[in-house]
């Protein structure tokens, strides 16, 4: 049993030039990968400008503020058509909210507060500081073809003949 343990497996040997060969091969691959993904990651990276959008959203009627509304951004594509992405901020108890990184182009802004119409209207970010003053409306009342409305005119209804 002793023998056994003692036995060793035979091992290969490779002359010396072939270790360094194989060595040589590897760094070099490591190296190509590290540097690919350098090219990579730099490559991605274009210095875009970045503008600080402040909000401030109020009441249509006396001006005052609303806190805890949704002011949610899209970015908006070249074709008009908005991009998936996009960012939701809420406004603090002044109606105040903003966002510091927004790059230049369009942005498709959406407000909603509780007991207001949505508000949604494309804005041009194109100078470093925006200012954006949101006036929230109340919902209308509903129109109803049954009541009488002062400001339409009655139809005539011609006699049957």
């Amino acid at each position: 049993m002793a023998e056994r343990d003692s036995v060793q497996s035979p091992r290969l040997e490779f002359p010396p030039r072939f270790t360094a060969m194989r060595i040589c091969i590897r760094s070099l691959a490591i190296l190509l990968i590290i540097v690919g993904l350098a090219g990579m990651a730099s490559g991605k990276k274009k210095h875009e400008p970045l503008a600080t959008v402040n909000f401030v959203v109020v009441r249509d009627e006396n001006g005052k503020p609303i806190r805890n509304a949704s002011v949610v951004m899209h970015p908006v594509g070249e074709n008009g058509k908005q991009e998936r992405g996009g960012l939701e901020l809420k406004t603090d108890p002044e109606g105040k909210t903003s966002y510091d990184g927004v790059p230049y182009g369009k942005l498709r802004i959406q407000v909603l507060a509780q007991g207001f119409q949505t508000y949604g209207d494309d804005y041009d970010v194109n100078e470093p500081n925006m200012d954006i003053t949101v006036k929230m409306k109340r919902p209308a009342g509903q129109y109803s073809i049954y009541e009488d409305h002062p400001g339409d005119k009655p139809e005539k209804k011609d006699p049957p003949n």
